[in-house]
């Protein structure tokens, strides 16, 4: 017998009712994304590692899909080389794309090609899938979509205000509670540098980001790991577990940075649009969170992440300010800000809250019995009038027995089937059986449509 086929950890399968939920969550943020100017790009699902690499981060590197070249990759290796056995710079001999990790990066070559047909500020959305080479865990795939907009070319806080806004607007119409959480790397950088450890930044934002999945204890270890001394990280303490609201958070923020420009500098960002949206009206709360960082290099300004208030699982929805992404590719000067939700953790939150709207998973609304050669004829007259009203409908396609077709319906949810026979023809009528109440209803193809609209 022959073996049962998988498919690699970390991937999955969907089923019709699924993509019905998650076309119901791209379709959300898509049209929330419309309703505040952004337009739809898309990008090659891989892109050279040259684009990739050093984008990320050490640790984002690697969790880098690499594509193996085709033909005879071995031809230009020495025999040094191959004994080696050294899989970095074998890999970075024979394979020269990757598939993409996010979609900003991707974006920002984009942004650089393109830069003659972009009228800026450029706002954009992508809906599209990224891949890392992780390790799975719940909430946690090797493939799995974003959906990101950005804003470039412009250094206006309102743009991070606006993108508050739609976070706020689409977490609202899936009916899921959350927590905005806000920080900016200005203050971080401050922190670094009034501790005496301006240079250990990354080191500090990369173990600092880890502080909800690892706790205090191990993120000191990992600071003291990275060389940083015990009186820097005795100084970290107490800023990083600041509490209070966030009026008084940037409040002492403000004292504790005095002597630092580049973090008063964030302190000044952070509370323009903590302000700003204070007075808009936001149905989720807003967060200052200093323990927020946001692991990736390329963030230079206001970073945020989304965590759901009812379900245990990571961020939801996350993004930054980046001044300088472009110029890796040859443009420098170009200032952008973005957030990316991920879509198959709000699949894993709405599936677990069953907060998906009924109408959202309902597929086909309507099912056409099929009695035979001469009903089926008739059927087909009277199912093109339907579809042409909006109703999703269907006939069965062999004539057979109607335990089977009802089964067939039952099976697919379809709330209404459509009997024809002898006596309906005759009348040019439908009788109308409603699959949860049983009760039927003889109606013109007219009054069919209606009735189901």
């Amino acid at each position: 017998m022959a073996a049962k086929p998988s498919i690699p950890k970390g991937t999955r399968d969907f089923s019709p009712v699924e993509m019905a939920k998650r076309n119901y969550i791209f379709n959300t943020i898509r049209d929330v994304y419309h309703l505040y100017g952004f337009q739809q790009i898309e990008t090659p699902s891989m892109e050279m590692l040259s684009t990739l690499m050093g984008k990320y981060g050490e640790e984002g590197d690697k969790l880098l899909f690499k594509i193996q070249n085709s033909g005879d990759y071995f031809s230009g290796l020495t025999d040094e080389e191959l004994l080696s056995r050294n899989a970095v710079k074998l890999a970075s001999k024979f394979c020269e794309k990757g598939l993409r990790y996010d979609l900003t990066v991707p974006f920002a070559r984009y942004v650089v090609m393109h830069r003659e047909e972009i009228t800026f500020p450029f706002k954009r959305y992508q809906i599209q899938p990224v891949w890392r080479a992780d390790r799975p865990q719940k909430g946690r795939y090797r493939e799995f979509y974003q959906c990101d907009a950005d804003v470039v070319g412009s250094d206006s806080l309102l743009n991070e205000v606006e993108l508050m806004q739609i976070v706020d607007t689409v977490f609202t119409h899936f009916g899921i509670r959350v927590c905005i959480k806000i920080n900016n790397r200005k203050i971080l950088s401050g922190i670094a540098e009034i501790i005496g450890e301006s240079d250990k930044i990354v080191d500090i934002t990369v173990a600092i980001d880890k502080l909800d999945k690892i706790g205090l204890e191990n993120v000191n270890t990992e600071l003291r790991e990275k060389g940083i001394s015990d009186e820097a990280i005795a100084k970290l303490q107490p800023i990083i577990l600041l509490s209070g609201s966030n009026e008084e958070k940037l409040a002492t923020l403000k004292e504790v940075l005095a002597a630092s420009e580049i973090g008063l500098k964030g302190v000044e960002e952070s509370e323009f649009i903590l302000k700003t949206l204070s007075v808009l009206g936001l149905k989720n709360e807003i967060e200052l969170d200093l323990t927020l960082a946001r692991g990736l290099n390329y963030y230079t300004g206001a970073i945020f992440e989304v965590k759901a208030l009812d379900v245990q699982i990571g961020s939801i929805t996350g993004g930054g300010r980046y001044d300088n992404l472009t110029g890796v590719f040859g443009m420098s000067g170009v200032s952008g800000v973005g957030i990316s939700f991920g879509a198959d953790r709000i699949f894993d939150v709405l599936n677990q809250l069953e907060l998906y709207p009924k109408e959202a998973v309902n597929g086909t609304q309507l099912l056409f019995i099929n009695f035979g050669e001469k009903e089926a004829a008739f059927s087909i007259n009277i199912l093109a009038q339907v579809r042409a009203a909006g109703i999703r409908a269907e006939i069965f396609p062999d004539a057979g027995k109607m335990k089977k077709q009802m089964s067939y319906a039952n099976s697919k949810a379809i709330p209404f089937v459509a009997l024809v026979g002898e006596n309906e023809m005759n009348e040019g009528k439908v009788t109308l059986k409603n699959m949860e109440t049983g009760e039927q209803k003889l109606l013109t193809p007219q009054e069919l449509i209606s009735e189901l609209n």
